[in-house]
Formats: C-alpha cells, structure tokens, sequence
C-alpha cells in the first residue's frame, strides 16, 4: 500500500515538475519503468565558485516515501564540505525524521515529510552556496574550506571542467 502511495506522490511530483520547470535544476527518471529513481541536473548556481558547472545526481526513494527521506548521490564529480567522496549528499533534511542521536540538529531540521522533490533540490542548490563546514561529510573538503580557500577553489573548477565536458 505504502509503495503505491509513494508512486502515486512521485508520479505528481514528477507532473509538477515537467509542467512548472524550476530555475536551477531539472529532474527525470533514470529508467521510464521506476518511479523512485529519479536523475537530477543541478545548475551550479550563480555567483558561486560552481558556477557555471553541471552536476548529475541521482535521488533514490524508498517504499514508503515521502515518510522516510531519499538518498541523494552525486554521480558527477564534487568537492564540498556537505558531499562524502562517494557522492552521497548529507544535509539535515535528508536524515530521518525526529531526534538527531549525535545531538546535532533540531528534529525539526531533519526529514519532514512536506519536503518534496523540488525542496529538497533547491536545499541542495543552498548547500552549494554556502558550506557548512561545522558537521562536515567529507573533512578534508572542509579544512581546506576553512585554511586553504585557494587549494579549495582549484578543486571545485576542476570538478565545474569536468562536469562541462561530460555534456
């Protein structure tokens, strides 16, 4: 029942979406025939060190979305505070719903089921913006955020090549 409910959601969301484009990013199925993998185009934003890059991510959701949160994987090469080196974004609203263990975040910046494909992408857009380099995926993205900005940069233009190439 759970799943039906989820497809039927993502299916609208997926509607949404096609007829009311959002500036920033687009999104679509990663196969016709699975509604709850979804292949994301993320515009790095203006005025940004990503400016100007490409980035595909593919958004995994499970059965009994939108209760539980998707995963958000980078496939396109990234260098950010927020992003583990295997892709996988981490920012409060795609961790489960209620008390964080760690005694981190407010449940009620954590996953709430009101966030919806586009929430979530333009979170996402957010985090490309402006790093939080305090509870960091990936350190060594984070202390050279924080000490060596220029090191930092060189990454990030090299991941922004990269993802214009692969167009």
């Amino acid at each position: 029942m759970a799943a039906s409910q989820a497809s039927l959601l993502l299916q609208k969301q997926l509607r949404d979406l096609c007829k009311t484009p959002v500036d920033g990013f687009s999104a679509g199925l990663v196969d016709e025939s699975n509604i709850f993998e979804w292949r994301v185009t993320i515009i790095g934003p203006p005025d940004t060190l990503y400016e100007g890059g490409f980035f595909i991510a593919i958004m995994s959701f499970p059965s009994n979305y939108p209760n539980s949160p998707p995963t958000v994987r980078f496939t396109s090469e990234m260098w950010h505070p927020n992003v583990y080196p295997d892709g996988k974004v981490c920012i409060s609203i795609l961790h489960p719903p209620g008390d964080d263990p760690s005694g981190y975040e407010l449940a009620s910046e954590r996953w709430s089921p009101v966030h919806t494909v586009e929430s979530i992408v333009l979170s996402i857009i957010s985090m490309l913006s402006s790093p939080n380099d305090e509870s960091p995926a990936n350190v060594e993205a984070a202390k050279e955020w924080r000490e060596r900005r220029d090191e930092f940069r060189k990454k990030v233009s090299r991941c922004v090549r990269k993802s214009q190439e692969m167009l």
